[in-house]
């Protein structure tokens, strides 16, 4: 794969990332945060993955009483040493792997839990499907943007930052993301939503494997 084709996240810096999802007028850093403790709590999972980890936001809510395991997972190599370095506490436990999800989606090591936040946007529903059928969790937490407003970039002073995902980015829509994980056996088990300023919201969709369900276990 030549530089022309390097995935756009790798060019953007983590420092230009936090600050424009951290401004006032965003605040998705603050509000992914507070929704992930909620992920880490809901459900008797010891291993979880987490895609698109960046810079750790929402790592302080790990329990060493609770897991065995976090993998954390993110084409951008820079994001994942930054990780490494503020939660050098959680040690052993934390294991940060650099991957493109696209492409070597086969190489993930399997888990009892996905968390997907503001992911799925920039691989696809399709390519989603193909890391959790190799995955093969109990339970995938998934936190989506939904715009009500024109733009699916906040204004902010670090706009011009993300012009480059304009390539990779698929608009998400709920019905579609709940189709596509019913075509792989996964029922939606949760929703809730978080409103944020300038007109978007996210919303959580867990979801839970049929085999699982049927059994009766994790409720």
């Amino acid at each position: 794969m030549g530089d022309e084709m390097k995935n756009p996240w790798e060019e953007i810096s983590l420092s230009d990332y936090e600050k424009h999802m951290e401004l006032d007028s965003v605040r998705q850093l603050q509000a992914l945060n507070e929704m992930m403790k909620g992920q880490f709590e809901s459900y008797p999972v010891a291993c979880v993955m987490i895609l698109g980890v960046a810079g750790g936001n929402g790592l302080a809510h790990i329990s060493k009483m609770k897991f065995r395991k976090v993998y954390g997972i993110d084409v951008n190599a820079a994001y994942l040493k930054e990780t490494v370095r503020r939660y050098a506490y959680l040690g052993g436990l934390l294991e940060c792997i650099c991957m493109d999800l696209t492409e070597e989606a086969e190489k993930l090591p399997e888990a009892e839990m996905i968390v997907a936040n503001l992911l799925i946007e920039y691989i696809g529903c399709a390519c989603f499907q193909k890391v959790v059928r190799h995955v093969r969790p109990r339970y995938v937490s998934c936190i989506i943007q939904i715009n009500t407003e024109d733009g699916w970039v906040s204004d902010s002073p670090y706009l011009h930052v993300f012009d480059g995902l304009e390539r990779v980015h698929h608009l998400m829509d709920e019905k579609a993301l709940e189709q596509a994980m019913r075509e792989i056996e996964y029922r939606k088990k949760e929703r809730s939503e978080h409103i944020l300023p300038n007109g978007k919201k996210l919303v959580r969709m867990d979801f839970v494997r049929e085999s699982v369900q049927n059994t009766g276990e994790g409720t």
